[in-house]
């Protein structure tokens, strides 16, 4: 059964192109390493709610916008296994030796999460 990490994050919108490449270098490290899909979306259409939301979830700010991304793995076990595998990649040492100031999103107001998938329906 497949498996997904799924994560919300702000990026400020003067550092959504930079965002953009991370995101870029990141995923194909994690397809290298054996995820079966990478999704990096930005939100569109996306508004506060009286009680939750998005926006409220990241504590968005008014120079900022969502980012919803997940990963598709073969099964729990093979996303463990993968991301242990980006997690020792060289190339994901910018992480660890950068300011996080410096990173072109707030990972303070990140979050994440693994999950079975309950529906899946393709066309």
């Amino acid at each position: 059964m497949a498996y997904v990490d799924g994560y919300v994050l702000p990026v400020p919108v003067a550092k959504l192109a930079a965002y953009r490449r991370l995101a870029r270098k990141a995923g194909k490290v994690w397809i290298e390493h054996g995820a079966l899909e990478v999704h990096e979306c930005v939100a569109d259409d996306v508004q506060s709610g009286k009680h939750t939301s998005f926006p409220q979830a990241v504590k968005l700010k008014a120079d900022e916008v969502v980012v919803f991304s997940w990963i598709v793995y073969r099964s729990r076990k093979d996303r463990d296994r993968v991301n242990a595998a980006v997690m020792a990649d060289p190339r994901m040492a910018m992480m660890e030796t950068t300011d996080p100031a410096d990173w072109p999103f707030d990972g303070k107001r990140m979050f994440w999460g693994g999950f079975k998938p309950v529906v899946s329906l393709m066309r």
